[in-house]
């Protein structure tokens, strides 16, 4: 199974896009080790990611992100930007692989339609920590 997950901060701030961020929810999300994170792009305001869960004990998608949003809010390093997070987020589960590979076309060029970059290759807060399988 691979979800489609959309999380974005509280009253859209736009505090993601900063390479000491970046690292921090890479750390996060290697803390949330019940479920694993394909190709992600962190947008100023939102995150989209890929992930899936590591084995069938794994607990809820629900349980995963609010885990993971939690561990990096206690470490967020500029306490003025509290709260971070949104609580809600938006998932959709992929049926088939090509799905996966349309979604992170459009995905990945998510920087290039907002002018941040001319190249999604560009974006420097996108990436991939697992290669997510059917």
């Amino acid at each position: 199974m691979i979800v489609f997950l959309t999380v974005c901060t509280q009253s859209r701030k736009p505090i993601l896009a900063k390479h000491d961020i970046h690292r921090l929810l890479l750390d996060a999300w290697a803390e949330a080790k019940t479920w694993v994170v394909g190709r992600y792009v962190l947008m100023p305001d939102h995150i989209h990611l890929f992930c899936g869960p590591r084995s069938p004990e794994s607990p809820s998608l629900g349980r995963w992100v609010q885990f993971w949003k939690s561990w990096a809010s206690r470490r967020w390093p500029r306490p003025e930007e509290q709260p971070v997070w949104l609580k809600s987020f938006w998932d959709t589960q992929l049926r088939r692989s090509e799905s996966y590979e349309q979604k992170w076309e459009y995905v990945r060029r998510n920087p290039v339609r907002a002018s941040l970059v001319s190249q999604p290759d560009d974006w420097p807060y996108a990436g991939e920590v697992d290669r997510l399988v059917w």
